[in-house]
Formats: structure tokens, sequence, C-alpha cells
């Protein structure tokens, strides 16, 4: 997997650049291209839209956003849903390591810990609101649909039940079939959104997401 130069792939992190700079060398795990660099833009641009029209402290959420995935567990894993507390904690590490105060560790890592839908934590500040928000953005829409499609790839799934795409007569079983995840818990997201301008960007990529299988069960 080829990644941008550090220094030019944190020039994209403007007006964090040297933040983005400092932290993406302990942002992610190489070999997940659901959780890459680019999934970290991604998630820095959602944040960043709507941190601009929520407000909140840019800094922090920034840093979040950068730190969020900086310990990876795999799906499939029974520590699946300790990820987000063991990158909270790392985050907070790494975070006194370049001076920061308490609070604003505590913050950082509140919002790093209450990102997670498979922790199931709510979120209590403006901030870690914006960023589980930014993050199940790219979770959903056409983003959304191609990293599951790339996990399931990863996990060695089918990509649907041949006998019973739909699950009309089974359980959904989204470790075993690509599109069982769409309704067991993507379309489940966009429920969830904490900001008003998280709720109006989910709606549109919820819609886009609600095509894609419908295109795909059309072609099945």
């Amino acid at each position: 997997m080829t990644e941008l130069p550090n220094d030019r792939l944190a020039a994209a992190f403007q007006p964090h650049a040297a933040l983005a700079a400092d932290l993406l060398p302990h942002a992610t795990d190489p070999g997940d291209g659901a959780h890459d660099t680019a999934h970290i833009l991604r998630v820095f641009r959602n944040a960043m839209r709507i941190q601009a029209q929520e407000g909140g402290n840019a800094r922090i959420l920034a840093a979040a956003v950068l730190l969020h995935d900086c310990v990876a567990v795999e799906k499939n894993s029974p520590l699946r849903k300790e990820a987000s507390r063991l990158a909270a904690e790392r985050a907070s590490a790494l975070l006194s390591e370049r001076g920061w105060t308490q609070s604003d560790r505590e913050a950082v890592a509140h919002a790093v810990l209450t990102h997670s839908f498979s922790a199931n934590i709510p979120p209590e500040t403006l901030e870690a609101k914006i960023l589980q928000d930014a993050d199940r953005l790219d979770a959903i829409g056409m983003i959304g649909a191609a990293r599951c499609f790339y996990i399931a790839g990863r996990m060695g799934s089918a990509l649907y039940d041949v006998l019973d795409p739909r699950a009309e007569a089974r359980p959904l079983d989204d470790r075993s079939f690509a599109i069982d995840h769409f309704p067991a818990k993507l379309f489940r997201l966009s429920e969830g959104f904490q900001t008003a301008t998280g709720r109006r960007l989910a709606e549109e990529r919820h819609n886009r997401l609600k095509d894609v299988l419908d295109q795909f069960l059309l072609e099945i």
C-alpha cells in the first residue's frame, strides 16, 4: 500500500499541518486500507466542515481525529469493543509526551474513546460529538460501501448468500456475507448523529448507501 510522504500529507491538514506532521506517524497501523491515512484525512475534512457550523475547539478536534485510530484492532477480534479505549489511552500518552495539559489530553481522549460504534459510549463534549459524526460519515455513502467490501475481502467473507441475499429466511451474518453489513450496521448509523450539520450530511450519504445496495441486489 503506497501513501504520500508525511510532509506532503500533513499539508492537507491545514490549518493544523504542524500538528498533523507530528502525529501522523502515530495515527494508523500499516496494512489496513479502511483505516489508513486517507481515512484520517476524510474524517478530518468531515470534522472541520461540521466544526465550521457547530463550533468547538478545533485544535482538540484535530488531535482527536489524527489519533482516533492509533490502535488498530481487527473487526473480527474479540478485543474489537476495546479498540477505542486502547486508542484513547495511547492518544493521552502521546500528547503527554508533547506537553499537552491534562485537561486538553482528557478532552482528546474522551473524543477518541466515544467515537466508536462498537464501544457504545455516549459523547459528552462538542468535540467528541463532532468526531463521532465525522467518523460515521465515512462509514456510509459511496465511501462506506467501498470500505465495507474492502473489509469483507480482508476478512475472507463472501459478497452475499447466494440462496438468500436479502436475509429473508435467515439471521443477518455480516461476518460471512458483505451485504449483510448494510442492514446489520450501516443503515443504522444515520439515526444516531449528534449534530445538526452531521445529521444533514448523513441523510445525503444514507440515501446513496441505500442506492448502492438496491443496485447491487438488482444486478444479482
